[in-house]
This record gives structure tokens, C-alpha cells and sequence, in this order.
């Protein structure tokens, strides 16, 4: 699934073409016919990102305005496409176009139509976002304070914090020297300010070259430079790069973290 950082890569490639301009709204699919109708010939105002949803946010009506909601899941992939637009295959959910650009939707888990209440609704179930154009650290402070769970179980919490995935988990505990199963309240508060600073300018990198990118603290190179192997330090890593310890693997939310049980020890 993916992570926060292409969600917003997502909202801001597509707000270059779309926002300002009206629309061509389709659903060859079928299974979105009725939201597509609504939306077809409609001002798009805002493509925006809240963690790992996004939304399409469209003119203003009597009611207020009109929002497409969309959650890739994991089988959901967008496909960019250009003028003169051929047939859709027959799974595409949602085809939105301009005169010029245009894009395919299929196998989303959600792509829905919502009015503002319901945006705020499903927003306000949301943790704070890293990426988000104010800084929520406080919000995300106060979230790990208040749970017993284990913070390698809180990462994956998207009602505690928005837009982290499995691999920016394993790699935030293991910078931090984290244990996974470690209480998040009991966690320092420095050490919950300096995670979340690590996160925001990470899930940026992510943003920016559209790759999990975890080691440019460490290495000079450009991005583009790394092997996908050098973008992470630990995760499907089979020795710490630190201690050189093998790594230990433990399921924790329904997914494999990997840890080094040597560099990760519970605080006492």
C-alpha cells in the first residue's frame, strides 16, 4: 500500500493540470457511474492529500462543494494519460481529463463521492499528517502519550499518526533506537519530538524524489544515486549496519518489522 509521500507526490502532480480547470468525468468501469455523472463538466478547485487519502475537491454547488474521495489500498494505481485519449480498458474506475491531460483510476479501495461534512468527518478520524502545511507534532505528541500500546503497533495507526507504512516504521524505530514493543507513553518526549522531526523530513524526501529514501542523513550522494538497497538501512536487511548483528523480524499490526534486537533494547 502506498505510503503518505506518494499520496501527496499524487495531489501535487495533479494539481498542476486540474485544479482550475473543468472536467471530462467518466467511470468505463461502471462502478463509480453515478459519482462520475455529478462530477463530469465540473470546476476542479483543490487536489489535496490527508495521509494516505486523497481527495478531489470540486466547484461549489447550492450544497456546498462536491469531493471525490480516493484510497488507492493496495491495488489501486493511477495512469497518466494525454490528448488525443484513446478507449479505457474496461477496469478503469474513474477517467478524469482535461482538454489537454488526463488520468485512469482502477482497483482503488475507495473512490467515492463525498459532500463537506463527510470530508470533515473522515478527516477529523485521521491522525495528524507530517506532510501537512502546518507542523501537528503537538497533536502527534499528545496521541502517543495517551496509548499503552506498542509504538511499533501506534506507527501503523492511522487514527494516531497519517501517511507512515511498514517501512518508514522499521526505519523510524531503528534510527531512534526504538524497541518496537516498547509503550508508546513511555516513550521519552524528547525522543516522540525527535521521531516526528525525523518523519516529517523524510516523508519530504519521499515527496520530492517519489522513492522511500531513509540514508541521506548518511550518505553525500544524490538520491538518484542510490541503489534501492542503499535507500533504506534496515528494512529486509539481514545485519544491523550499525552493530552488525543479524536482524530479528517480529509481526506486530499484521506486519513483518524488522529490528535489531541489539540496538533497539526497551528502555527500562
Amino acid at each position: 500500500m502506498p505510503e503518505g509521500h506518494t499520496i501527496h507526490r499524487l495531489a501535487r502532480d495533479h494539481s498542476k493540470p486540474f485544479e482550475g480547470q473543468t472536467v471530462v468525468s467518466t467511470s468505463p468501469q461502471g462502478r463509480f457511474t453515478e459519482g462520475a455523472e455529478r462530477l463530469n463538466g465540473q470546476r476542479v478547485d483543490r487536489v489535496f492529500a490527508h495521509g494516505k487519502h486523497l481527495f478531489y475537491q470540486f466547484s461549489s454547488s447550492q450544497h456546498g462543494p462536491l469531493y471525490c474521495h480516493v484510497h488507492l489500498g493496495l491495488f489501486g494505481r493511477f495512469k497518466k494519460i494525454k490528448a488525443p485519449f484513446g478507449d479505457p480498458k474496461p477496469t478503469v474506475r474513474w477517467r478524469l481529463t482535461t482538454r489537454t491531460a488526463g488520468f485512469d483510476l482502477t482497483g482503488p479501495n475507495y473512490c467515492e463521492l463525498l459532500d463537506e461534512l463527510a470530508v470533515r468527518r473522515l478527516r477529523n478520524r485521521l491522525g495528524p499528517d507530517p506532510l501537512a502545511s502546518t507542523d501537528q507534532g503537538e497533536a502527534f505528541a499528545a496521541n502517543m502519550a495517551k496509548t499503552r500500546r506498542a509504538i511499533g503497533a501506534v506507527l501503523l495507526d492511522q487514527a494516531m499518526v497519517s501517511g507512515v507504512g511498514n517501512i518508514y516504521r522499521c526505519e523510524l524505530l531503528w534510527a531512534h533506537g526504538l524497541s518496537p514493543t516498547q509503550r508508546a507513553c513511555d516513550v521519552d518526549s524528547k525522543e516522540i519530538t525527535a521521531l516526528w522531526t525525523t518523519m516529517r523530513r523524510w516523508l519530504k524526501i519521499g515527496v520530492e524524489t517519489n522513492k522511500i529514501i531513509t540514508t541521506l542523513d548518511d550518505d553525500e550522494r544524490p538520491a538518484k544515486a542510490l541503489t534501492r538497497s542503499e535507500q533504506v538501512r534496515i528494512y529486509k536487511k539481514e545485519v544491523c549496519p550499525k552493530c552488525e548483528n543479524p536482524i530479528s523480524i517480529k509481526s506486530i499490526a499484521q506486519r513483518k518489522l524488522y529490528f535489531c534486537p541489539q540496538c533497539q533494547r526497551e528502555s527500562d
